[in-house]
């Protein structure tokens, strides 16, 4: 059921989405074609606000805050996720895996090498002041419009 906390929570997320796409693209090598990048992580905002954030909405402060953080977490997973599978498959269309259980294992170690690359201090400041913004803000929501 659409809620104002689940609206406020995708809007939140989508933005912070957009935000660490920037930080995200430079710390890539220079000849990365990003493509559809950061739509597709707008759009993973937008669920993952909708989805998680949203329906756990309303129960004070402190959750608020934990649930802003567990958005943010759950969008880079997913990001993380989509974006290997996406490379994984760029880099199946050339021949570069023998059998389907390498290209899957491959998605796994291309995630891991991602998360270590944009594991740096700016990402992790923007993600953190993000969600616990985006958690107090969908909490707002939640009080204020029922």
């Amino acid at each position: 059921m659409p809620t104002a906390a689940r609206l406020m929570a995708a809007v939140c997320l989508a933005a912070l989405a957009f935000l660490l796409s920037g930080v995200v693209m430079p710390l890539m090598p220079e000849s990365t074609d990003f493509g559809y990048f950061v739509p597709v992580n707008i759009v993973l905002g937008l669920l993952a606000g909708w989805f998680v954030m949203g329906k756990r909405a309303g129960r004070g402060t402190t959750a608020a805050i934990n649930n802003g953080l567990t958005g943010v977490f759950v969008l880079v997973l997913w990001a993380l996720f989509v974006q290997s599978c996406n490379e994984m498959t760029r880099l199946a269309m050339r021949n570069r895996y023998d059998d389907a259980f390498e290209a899957i294992v491959a998605i796994f170690e291309i995630g891991a090498e991602w998360a270590w690359t944009i594991a740096t201090f700016d990402f992790m400041v923007i993600a953190i002041i993000g969600a616990v913004l985006s958690g107090l803000a969908t909490e707002f929501a939640e009080n204020r419009w029922r």
